[in-house]
């Protein structure tokens, strides 16, 4: 494992990635930053001739750098300067304090916008990823990286803003205050500098223990909250509440202690500095006092030092806190940037490409496939024939890799060896997006958006571009029109999360309806049927059976009635791909066995039923094949 960044290193790394238009306002930011400090120099330098004025006022009239000042003004007597000096001391401290408050204002507003910017362009980047990216991570770390971590790196980006915008106030208070007690400004300076480097020093490492605990047990909520919720229904069931509950307490408990330490440890040294400054301030005005010049000629300097170490201070503790807010969500910082590193493909953004000209077959040659290098192989020298019109069936029993030879065909992974081609032109980076336009895909289990049916038979779809008379024919062939008038709200009907207001049946057939309004040129049936009864899997077949004859079908299946219209059927095993025939010739084979499917039960709303695995999932009574035969 790669050592971690350093903060300074993830900075940089992370600036890399905001837009031309973010480092143009942040380069205004530091504009803005060195005018806040100009600003709180004057104000602080301005402590001395108010305060003069008001006990000495003949020491001030008389002195030669306020002459110009009182000329332009005309003055005659030490008592006229109060006022020009009171409202020149109110014009300086107003105008520092709007400054800080439109820094303040422009830095939060401009870290949230960056933070928008970063967020959407890390749920782009990983929109984009390639089928394979997402089988291998959790997506529980996704979902902590672009929600919660991003939030904390937005923090971030605010602190760093403030961190430079300390040095430079400290800076401009540092020189003011050089000018009017050099020795003063030096020892207070180096001694609240050696406290805060000490803490420092002190807390790093439990700073970085505090950062990976964050960037750990951050990713354990969510993925606790989303198995507790996806799988609420066998926790009803089964009654295992306290064992979810258990799991986000755990880490939801190490989660606040470390955030809640790192809140200590980043605001605590502000109140030690503070008792350290008022006996300092303290000490300082006894020495002055004791002075030959007495306690009138020290007021104004022990008043622009007063007002310059409240304005220190501050800065140093905000420059302290940023760095230790730094420190503890550096883990979250690197989690950020390793989202937003995630490669682009060339397509990205592009307008959906007009799909490939599909006219005879696709020819698979030599394929093989498997995760990884050291993983065992699914798939090896698959070598077949698709024909443009043809309905396929694959068959074999689990493992042997009939969705992963599905997912290779349709681009979602990439061969390790072997080659694809669609009328003799190779699949490459190239015409991939050409080539998955002309597929549909419709999986065992059915993804349906918390929205309405039409938008989800039409998903992926602005409300304003769904073709409704082809939302209609779609649920038609998919035989579900019927039940969706039948609702009070008919497609205007919500489904609920996940489609949890409708049954399997209902869920299974909006995603082939789904598939259908897409039109395209393959329709990838991965078990689709498995959730509907045999008179609407029947009925369903039979409609597809009816689109145009050029459609291409490929069924997986476990059930034998699904495949009756297959004009060719394929058995995947550990040897490879064996063509069988077409569905006459599949039951010839099995149909001694005498292994019968067993006839899955139909729920009340006629859909919810559990699938047959009958290991090649292909036997069957001869009398089921004359059966299937007269419908």
């Amino acid at each position: 494992m790669a050592p971690p960044q350093s903060v300074t290193n993830l900075l940089l790394t992370l600036t890399r990635y905001l837009t031309p238009r973010r480092r143009l306002q942040l380069s205004m930011l530091f504009l803005l930053v060195i005018v806040t400090s100009v600003a709180e120099s004057i104000s602080i330098g301005a402590v001395i001739p108010f305060l003069a004025v008001l006990i000495t006022p003949q020491t001030v009239f008389e002195h030669a750098g306020a002459q110009p000042f009182i000329h332009l003004l005309k003055l005659e007597t030490p008592s006229q300067l109060v006022i020009p000096l009171t409202v020149a001391f109110a014009c300086a401290a107003i105008s520092a304090g709007g400054v800080r408050l439109l820094l303040l204002w422009a830095t939060t507003r401009w870290s949230y916008a960056a933070g928008a910017d970063l967020s959407r362009d890390m749920y782009k980047r990983t929109l984009y990823q390639p089928y394979i990216v997402h089988t291998s991570r959790n997506s529980s770390t996704v979902i902590a990286g672009i929600s919660n971590k991003v939030n904390s790196v937005i923090f971030k980006i605010m602190q760093v803003i403030n961190l430079i915008g300390a040095a430079f106030i400290l800076t401009g208070i540092l020189i003011t205050l050089l000018v009017i007690n050099a020795t003063i400004a030096i020892s207070a300076t180096l001694g609240f500098g050696l406290i805060y480097a000490s803490i420092m020093w002190l807390i790093r490492e439990h700073l970085n223990n505090n950062s990976d605990r964050i960037g750990r047990e951050s990713t354990q909520v969510i993925k606790a909250l989303q198995e507790g919720l996806g799988g609420i229904r066998d926790i009803l069931l089964d009654g295992t509440q306290a064992i979810y509950c258990k799991q986000y307490e755990s880490s939801d408990l190490e989660l606040r202690r470390a955030q809640a330490s790192n809140a200590f440890l980043s605001s605590s040294p502000r109140h030690l500095v503070e008792s350290v400054s008022m006996l300092l301030i303290a000490l300082l005005t006894y020495l002055m006092t004791r002075g030959a010049e007495g306690l009138e000629a020290a007021v104004p300097t022990l008043g622009a030092l007063a007002l310059g170490a409240q304005r220190m201070l501050p800065a140093m503790q905000m420059a302290y806190s940023a760095w230790a807010g730094l420190k503890g969500e550096r883990q979250s910082m690197s989690d950020t940037i390793e989202l937003l590193e995630q490669n682009l493909p060339a397509h990205a953004g592009s307008p959906t490409p007009v799909q490939m000209a599909y006219r005879n077959r696709i020819e698979l040659t030599d394929v093989s496939f498997r995760y990884g290098t050291k993983a065992p192989w699914i798939l090896r020298n698959i070598s077949l024939t698709i024909e443009k019109g043809s309905r396929v069936g694959l068959i074999g029993a689990t493992g042997t890799g009939k969705s992963t030879l599905v997912d290779v065909i349709m681009g979602l992974l990439q061969p390790n060896a072997g080659t694809i081609t669609v009328d003799g032109k190779p699949i490459t980076s190239k015409n991939l997006r050409q080539w998955q336009g002309c597929i549909a895909h419709v999986p065992q289990s059915i993804f349906l958006a918390d929205s309405t049916i039409e938008d989800n038979i039409a998903f992926g779809l602005s409300p304003t571009t769904i073709d409704r008379s082809r939302v209609r024919l779609a649920a038609e062939q998919a035989q579900i029109h019927e039940v969706i008038q039948s609702l009070p709200q008919g497609y205007q009907t919500l489904v609920g999360e996940r489609g949890v207001r409708l049954s399997g049946g209902q869920r299974q057939r909006i995603g082939i309806a789904r598939a259908l309004y897409k039109r395209a040129q393959i329709i990838v049936f991965d078990e689709a049927t498995s959730a509907l009864d045999e008179k609407t899997e029947s009925s369903v077949i039979s409609a597809i059976e009816k689109l145009h004859p050029d459609l291409t079908i490929l069924m997986i299946a476990h059930r034998i009635s699904t495949l009756k219209n297959c004009s060719k059927i394929i058995e995947l095993g550990h040897q490879g791909a064996q063509e069988i025939g077409n569905y006459r010739d599949l039951a010839e084979r099995e149909a001694p066995q005498n292994q019968v499917i067993p006839i899955r039960t139909d729920d009340s709303q006629g859909a919810d039923s559990v699938a047959s695995d009958s290991g090649s999932a292909v036997t069957t009574a001869r009398s089921t094949l004359n059966n299937s035969a007269t419908n």
